[in-house]
């Protein structure tokens, strides 16, 4: 069989293959060229235990099971070349078990093509739209601070917004990579930026954003900064990770849309937002799956917090965007860019989908700024907001049986049950500390 184009270049001498962990983030191995044919056939090993590691490298599910292996094997179609390092090219693994009989991987990847197989047995392709924001920071010897700090710097380029130009450079790279990076800015606070990505099937749309945080990071790293995606990494500062959905036809039309529909919207696409929020509560640990993230929901800066619906507007959980046509889509605005882009867009589309089959009414949306209302107009109001943090949600999970069915693999130890363990291990490693401001607060007053 020929070798694709992008190995048949003399000038390149090794392939990076990469897969998401539990948390979303890059794991793989470099080959070198010469080995590479022999790697695509049967894969790499990994010990399957890192699917279950928390963020401090201690494996939290896994060691019971004596610490078997899985196999990752490389999905050719994803290859492409590495701008920012000359020799190498990079593609996206698919995992499996080792052997025939195996027990299957905790893997995202996976999880979000049995949701796109739920669209399709509709005759649907869901198409996704993703939109993520970070901060980019500057470590040295009084800690970490950021790139730039001048103030009122929104929709801003040139210098003033990025000094070194290395938002632009890591525009200009996801461009050569084929990821459909078509615009980057200067975001709403100080040093915080957005790499607009073009809407693609679901997959090759995770793909891109998975792949966008980590060039992002290897950039900034290689300019000497520090790259976060954290949901509130500072004080006056919010990332979101917002999915714009939307579910198209056989026939190339977007079935969201419909011109004599309330908004312009479909009956299917009511229905879809009205799944995504009976599943808003149990979808939030995916979403948003560190403790930081919870502070992004409280700070209430461009950030939801009530469960809810509107026309274009930014307060709301899920909002409806004002372009029609082949534009109509729904705008999930749940996760921060600590998700995985795997795993939120499966969380989404499962939602939807159980929205779909069950004609779930989203009820009345709301067109009013949501931060003036209080908290009793709105609960008078039946609005339920999000899980106060990660303990709360990683419970509304769990108690969530169609997330639970359809993220998880059929059997008791499934992704679901993998993501809960660590995660609470997380919030316990989290609670043990003694913070600054505790200190600050209560030392010397009690």
């Amino acid at each position: 069989m020929a070798r694709p184009p992008e190995l048949s270049d003399p000038s390149v001498t090794s392939v990076r293959v990469l897969y998401p962990d539990l948390h979303g983030i890059a794991r793989g191995k470099d080959v070198p060229i010469g080995e590479f044919d022999h790697i695509a056939g049967h894969g790499l090993a990994f010990c399957a235990a890192i699917m279950g590691t928390d963020l401090r490298h201690t494996p939290v599910v896994g060691p019971e099971a004596g610490y078997p292996d899985l196999r990752a094997l490389p999905d050719l179609s994803t290859l492409t070349t590495v701008p920012w390092e000359p020799g190498v090219v990079a593609c996206l693994a698919d995992l499996h078990p080792v052997t025939p009989d195996g027990e299957p991987p905790a893997d995202s990847r996976g999880a979000l093509k049995r949701a796109i197989a739920g669209y399709e047995e509709l005759g649907l392709q869901p198409i996704v739209g993703p939109e993520l924001e970070f901060f980019l920071c500057v470590r040295d010897e009084a800690g970490i601070r950021r790139y730039v700090d001048n103030l009122s710097m929104v929709y801003t380029v040139g210098p003033q917004a990025d000094p070194k130009g290395v938002v632009r450079q890591i525009a200009e790279a996801l461009s050569q990579l084929g990821l459909g990076a078509f615009a980057a800015n200067h975001e709403f606070m100080n040093s915080q930026y957005e790499i607009n990505l073009r809407h693609a099937p679901a997959l090759e749309a995770a793909d891109n954003a998975f792949r966008l945080k980590t060039a992002v990071k290897d950039v900034a790293a290689i300019h000497g900064l520090v790259a976060t995606f954290m949901g509130r990494p500072m004080e006056g500062g919010t990332s979101g990770y917002h999915l714009h959905i939307s579910g198209w036809d056989e026939k190339g039309r977007n079935i969201f849309e419909d011109p004599d529909g309330e908004y312009g919207l479909s009956e299917t696409a009511r229905f879809f937002i009205g799944g995504v929020l009976a599943h808003g509560r149990g979808s939030t640990a995916v979403m948003a799956p560190t403790i930081n993230a919870y502070k992004r929901f409280i700070a209430q800066e461009l950030a939801p917090y009530w469960i809810n619906w509107g026309p274009d507007n930014r307060s709301v959980y899920v909002r409806i965007p004002a372009e029609r046509g082949k534009g109509t889509r729904v705008e999930c605005r749940g996760a921060d860019g600590t998700a995985s882009a795997y795993l939120a867009s499966a969380a989404e589309i499962f939602a939807g989908l159980d929205g779909v089959d069950r004609k779930l009414d989203p009820g009345d949306p709301n067109s009013e700024n949501l931060y003036t209302l209080s908290y009793d107009e709105l609960t008078g109001r039946g609005l339920q907001t999000l899980p106060r943090n990660l303990w709360e949600a990683t419970e509304e999970l769990e108690r969530d049986d169609v997330l639970r069915a359809a993220l998880g693999r059929g059997r008791d130890e499934d992704y679901v049950d993998y993501f809960v363990r660590v995660k609470r291990e997380e919030w316990s490693r989290y609670h043990e500390q003694v913070s600054p401001w505790e200190i600050t607060e209560y030392l010397t007053r009690f």
